[in-house]
Protein backbone atom coordinates (compact mmCIF):
# COMPACT_ATOMS: atom_id res chain seq x y z
CA UNK A 1 0.00 0.00 0.00
CA UNK A 2 1.38 3.83 -0.60
CA UNK A 3 0.74 6.60 1.19
CA UNK A 4 -1.74 7.80 -1.27
CA UNK A 5 -3.96 4.95 -1.34
CA UNK A 6 -3.76 4.77 2.59
CA UNK A 7 -4.81 8.56 2.92
CA UNK A 8 -7.54 7.78 0.20
CA UNK A 9 -9.20 5.27 3.10
CA UNK A 10 -8.06 7.12 5.73
CA UNK A 11 -11.72 7.85 7.07
CA UNK A 12 -13.02 4.27 6.69
CA UNK A 13 -10.57 2.95 7.98
CA UNK A 14 -10.65 5.33 11.22
CA UNK A 15 -14.47 4.73 11.48
CA UNK A 16 -13.72 1.19 11.35
CA UNK A 17 -15.73 0.32 7.68
CA UNK A 18 -13.37 -0.57 6.04
CA UNK A 19 -12.87 -4.43 4.92
CA UNK A 20 -10.71 -6.36 7.10
CA UNK A 21 -8.32 -7.29 4.39
CA UNK A 22 -7.48 -4.45 3.84
CA UNK A 23 -6.89 -3.40 7.17
CA UNK A 24 -4.44 -5.63 7.50
CA UNK A 25 -2.49 -3.71 4.31
CA UNK A 26 -2.95 -0.59 6.44
CA UNK A 27 -1.59 -1.93 9.63
CA UNK A 28 1.89 -3.06 7.54
CA UNK A 29 2.15 0.56 5.26
CA UNK A 30 1.66 2.34 8.95
CA UNK A 31 4.45 0.02 10.87
CA UNK A 32 6.56 1.22 8.71
CA UNK A 33 5.71 4.65 7.74
CA UNK A 34 5.94 7.61 10.23
CA UNK A 35 4.49 10.57 8.46
CA UNK A 36 1.11 8.39 8.08
CA UNK A 37 1.62 7.24 11.62
CA UNK A 38 1.27 10.93 12.20
CA UNK A 39 -1.69 11.54 10.21
CA UNK A 40 -3.37 8.63 11.23
CA UNK A 41 -2.70 9.75 15.13
CA UNK A 42 -3.13 13.19 14.34
CA UNK A 43 -7.18 12.50 13.22
CA UNK A 44 -7.32 9.51 16.02
CA UNK A 45 -6.89 12.48 18.59
CA UNK A 46 -8.93 14.89 16.93
CA UNK A 47 -11.97 12.09 16.70
CA UNK A 48 -11.55 11.46 20.36
CA UNK A 49 -11.31 15.17 21.57
CA UNK A 50 -14.57 15.90 19.11
CA UNK A 51 -16.42 12.86 20.85
CA UNK A 52 -15.38 13.52 24.31
CA UNK A 53 -17.15 16.95 23.95
CA UNK A 54 -14.86 19.23 26.14
CA UNK A 55 -14.35 22.60 25.13
CA UNK A 56 -10.33 23.31 24.69
CA UNK A 57 -9.42 27.04 25.85
CA UNK A 58 -7.43 28.58 23.32
CA UNK A 59 -4.30 30.84 25.13
CA UNK A 60 -5.15 34.63 25.23
CA UNK A 61 -2.99 35.37 22.76
CA UNK A 62 -3.82 32.99 19.55
CA UNK A 63 -7.39 33.49 20.58
CA UNK A 64 -6.59 37.31 20.01
CA UNK A 65 -4.41 36.76 16.65
CA UNK A 66 -6.99 33.98 15.37
CA UNK A 67 -10.32 36.41 15.83
CA UNK A 68 -7.81 39.55 14.48
CA UNK A 69 -6.91 37.49 11.51
CA UNK A 70 -10.43 36.07 10.80
CA UNK A 71 -11.73 39.45 11.00
CA UNK A 72 -9.22 40.44 8.54
CA UNK A 73 -9.81 37.67 5.75
CA UNK A 74 -13.79 38.54 6.36
CA UNK A 75 -13.24 42.19 5.58
CA UNK A 76 -11.09 41.24 2.29
CA UNK A 77 -13.74 39.46 1.31
CA UNK A 78 -16.73 40.79 1.95
CA UNK A 79 -15.92 44.67 1.61
CA UNK A 80 -17.94 46.66 -0.12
Amino acid sequence: MKCEELLAMLNEYVDGTVDPAICQDFERHLAGCNPCQVVVDNIRHTITLYKDGQPYELPAEFRRRLHTTLRQRWLETHAS
